[in-house]
């Protein structure tokens, strides 16, 4: 027997690591609000971005497609007649509405700010609403458009972009909020993407007063190198400051949820795109294969725990972003196309959901770098695998293997050591499958 169809919302940023989150340790930030979604909810602790690069990740999150055969590289576009999550909700009779950054219309930003550039309605994914940008990477200085035809629309928001995004995704809960008053049953999927934490690390004042450079507690794995620790403490205390922003404005979603009584018919799914290095193993940003890049918070929540069959807790199985859509289609229980790739996480979080065969390990590409500094500038594979190893080669050579058990902050690369020949191979046939599974034509080592 079917439930009342239930909403579902996703909300999360861009470049926000999964290490920084009270519930996962960090002594310098403060989440009391995704926090408590986590304990009400169900946190997926190996969640990992199989891309951690913008565009890549943005259409393996919307289509539940590998970079590879979706948007391989940055400023490339979503093939025009790849379908998103957006179709399916809508095909279920659902309304889908998007909010913020989209980074998937391929503008290449050479040709003056991302935020300028006007996405035609045919390539906004299929979403009925949909308000929004490119790319900014300017949060006091956000452009948004949408609309079409007489009703097509462009001007910049007044104040720093998650509080302005969060106050028109307000907007559109209070109007779901007064359909639902007016006997109006149809569900909705929206979704909230904000640039924040993303550089430049600049927050409002009243959240930076609270993180200075010196008081930074860096991590184990960032070098005693003088230049790298300043610039990772400059970014660090811009970086907090924007994620207890964030956090602050996710307490006002729920708030709002809870005020036009659509809290418990409503999923709060929270996550990221990637992460981001600040300054361990000496890098910065993104795009590469290790932990502060790849690893992404992934939190379902929303409604208070065991109602209606509701699970709580945690997953530590590995969960990377062509996941979410499947899942996110399994919360309201709407089988996902033969056209998505991921795997249906659904009956983690729902008592009666079909349980989907869950993947051993995740599969971590770079398909084409972007040559940006602090970057990767050769294209690599890799697996992260459900009993804690991480292995990463280049084309034909091999590069990182990581017991994460002993090693969670990768000091110990064991990718050479003649003793661990045997893990490699093993390792290295894992990702072999992966690649043969997906059609991926990267050539990986002959032999390890």
């Amino acid at each position: 027997m079917k439930r009342k169809k239930k909403n579902v919302i996703w909300v999360f940023g861009d470049q926000h690591r999964a290490q920084a989150l009270g519930l996962n340790g960090d002594p310098n930030v403060h989440t009391p609000n995704i926090d408590n979604l986590a304990a009400s909810g169900v946190h997926f602790s190996n969640a990992v971005s199989g891309s951690p690069l913008c565009s890549p990740a943005r259409g393996s999150i919307l289509t539940s497609r590998y970079p590879h055969k979706c948007v391989p590289g940055h400023e490339h576009r979503l093939p025009e007649d790849q379908p998103t999550i957006a179709h399916v909700f809508n095909e279920a009779g659902y309304d889908t509405a998007y909010f913020g950054k989209w980074h998937i219309d391929g503008y290449h930003e050479e040709a003056g700010r991302a935020a300028h550039h006007i996405i035609p309605p045919e390539r906004r994914g299929g979403f009925k609403k949909w308000l929004g940008y490119e790319n900014n990477n300017s949060q006091w200085d956000c452009w948004v458009h949408g609309g079409e035809g007489e009703e097509a629309f462009h001007y910049r928001l007044p104040g720093f972009e998650t509080d302005e995004m969060t106050n028109l995704f307000i907007d559109y809960i209070e109007e779901k909020g007064m359909e639902k008053q007016q006997g109006k049953e149809d569900p909705f999927f929206a979704v909230l993407s904000v640039q924040p934490p993303h550089d430049p690390y600049i927050a409002p004042e009243d959240y930076r007063k609270e993180h200075t450079p010196a008081n930074i507690q860096l991590r184990t794995n960032v070098p005693n190198v003088s230049r790298v620790e300043e610039q990772a403490r400059k970014d660090l205390s811009g970086y907090y400051a924007m994620i207890e922003n964030l956090d602050w404005n996710l307490g006002r979603i729920q708030q709002a949820l809870q005020a036009v009584d659509l809290a418990f018919d409503t999923h709060i799914i929270f996550f990221s795109d990637h992460g981001d290095l600040h300054g361990s193993h000496g890098q910065f940003k993104k795009l590469s294969p290790y932990e502060e890049s790849i690893r992404i918070p992934f939190i379902i929540g929303g409604e208070q725990p065991f109602y209606e069959g509701r699970k709580t807790g945690n997953c530590s199985l590995p969960f990377n972003l062509v996941d979410i859509a499947p899942t996110t289609l399994g919360l309201c229980e709407i089988d996902k196309p033969e056209w998505m790739e991921g795997t249906d996480f659904s009956s983690h979080r729902l008592t009666d959901c079909p349980v989907d065969a869950e993947p051993d390990a995740a599969f971590l590409q770079s398909v084409i770098p972007t040559g940006h500094g602090d970057s990767v500038d050769k294209p690599w594979r890799g697996i992260v695998t459900k009993d804690g190893w991480k292995y990463v080669c280049f084309e034909g050579a091999s590069w990182l293997l990581f017991n994460l058990n002993e090693d969670p902050f990768e000091q110990i690369n064991l990718a050479h050591n003649p003793f661990y020949l045997e893990k490699k191979r093993q390792l290295q046939e894992r990702l072999q499958k992966w690649i043969e599974e997906t059609g991926d034509p990267f050539i990986l080592p002959k032999t390890c």
